[in-house]
């Protein structure tokens, strides 16, 4: 039996619940990293092999990447330190920024709106307007050759 095709937007909150819970646990090795993806719940009837795809991608992506990111984040919070930005905020930018970034198949404002959606689930709603005005310069320095696709 073939595997059905997971919803990108399944393995966006797949991806960030395993993000969020790097906040926590600091994996220091792709192993660990790949044992806390294998650990994190599914949805409904999806099984890893399901999820290990898209989700995995952005996970491995988004770690492997956080420096880099968090530079990014750094740039475009103007006035904030990163330390004062909360864990939900600072996971779901990351995770836009590797998508905006690193991911061609994936338009910027479609990596804006879903990390906007996840927000909603798991943020605070005084936190959208912060959210989308960091993603939002990132995406107009994309767009003026400031910031550039990977």
């Amino acid at each position: 039996m073939a595997a059905r095709n997971v919803p990108r937007r399944v393995s966006r909150n797949l991806a960030f619940q395993v993000l969020y819970g790097q906040e926590f646990l600091h994996s220091t090795t792709p192993e660990e990293l790949r044992a806390a993806f294998r650990a994190a719940p599914r949805q409904d009837d999806q099984d890893e092999a399901e999820a290990s795809g898209f989700a995995w991608e952005l996970v491995e992506g988004v770690w492997s990447k956080t420096r880099e990111l968090d530079e990014l984040i750094r740039r475009y919070a103007r006035n904030w330190r990163l330390e004062r930005v909360g864990r939900v905020e600072l996971t779901l930018m990351r995770l836009a920024l590797y998508e905006m970034l690193f991911r061609p198949d994936v338009p910027p404002k479609v990596a804006m709106n879903e990390a906007l959606e996840l927000n909603r689930q798991y943020g605070e709603e005084k936190s959208r307007t912060f959210l989308n005005g960091v993603l939002d310069a990132a995406a107009k320095g994309m767009e003026n050759g400031e910031l550039l696709n990977k």
